[in-house]
């Protein structure tokens, strides 16, 4: 039995979500409630919201959850060449935050086997604009020659980072936001990329499941998010916030971001 949420209810348990024989292993619960503070709560306690449109909110907690370390990102030895490309090659950026409405949006466009329309309805952009503009939900996006044509977005608490949704619209677009977040995060200190389903498309980036117990967000001060890198420039804008960083803060950023690119083991991380 499916438990429906009223506005001020707390979450069931999560052990009470259906097993791996039901019709929906994993589905926790049910709302119309979509608020920003629902969703934190939802995150803190390793549940997410998955639905249609026309749907009801329903609020999942998946065991056992897929989820990947920054640090075991892998690197093939074709992406390896177009991360070194990359940045060489002063047509591309990285840019974090710079619109993460576009990149939800962009996300929602992109066709997916096996899924018929969205699950990013206008209520889920509304929830997490709202995340963003709280400073907890965040894009990475890949640029060329000025056009965004690739990124990722999610929600980053303490030391975990919880993966939403990728799209590209050039050949691993999105590869290079992901090796750029994993740059980051790794160097922050962030842990644990939740990636929630589990898929070939992320076993073989270097994703694993593991027991949902073990993927709850740890405690721990959430990095500050640079803005902006250019691949070849000597103006390496990276921002932390709205603040300008200091030149310490551009060169090391800079640095892990181009230790993810050269690939010569696996890349570290990002947000």
């Amino acid at each position: 039995m499916i438990t429906w949420l009223d506005p001020q209810d707390p979450f069931p348990p999560v052990e009470r979500a259906l097993g791996p024989a039901s019709d929906a292993p994993g589905l926790l619960a049910a709302s119309r409630d979509l608020s920003p503070q629902r969703l934190l709560l939802a995150y803190r306690q390793g549940i997410f919201p998955w639905y249609s449109e026309g749907q009801p909110v329903l609020w999942w907690s998946t065991d056992p959850r897929m989820v990947l370390a920054p640090q075991a990102l892998k690197v093939s030895a074709t992406l390896r060449k177009t991360l070194r490309r990359t940045l060489r090659d002063p047509d591309w950026e990285i840019r974090v935050d710079d619109d993460f409405i576009a990149v939800m949006r962009n996300c929602a466009m992109t066709a997916r086997d096996g899924q018929f329309g969205t699950w990013i309805t206008d209520d889920i952009v509304s929830a997490y604009g709202a995340l963003h503009r709280a400073g907890r939900a965040h894009s990475v996006e890949s640029w060329y020659q000025g056009e965004r044509v690739g990124g990722l977005y999610g929600v980053a608490l303490g030391r975990m980072f919880y993966g939403e949704s990728m799209f590209a619209q050039r050949t691993d677009a999105s590869k290079i936001a992901l090796a750029a977040l994993c740059a980051f995060l790794d160097q922050h200190g962030v842990t644990m990329i939740d990636c929630q389903q589990e898929t070939d498309h992320l076993a073989s980036l270097g994703a694993r499941p593991i027991p949902a117990r073990t993927s709850s967000p740890t405690s721990g001060r959430p990095p500050r998010s640079p803005t902006s890198c250019r691949g070849n420039s000597t103006n390496r804008c990276w921002r932390a916030g709205r603040q300008t960083p200091t030149p310490r803060d551009t060169r090391s950023t800079f640095f892990h971001f181009r230790h993810a690119c050269t690939a010569l083991h696996t890349p570290p991380g990002l947000l």
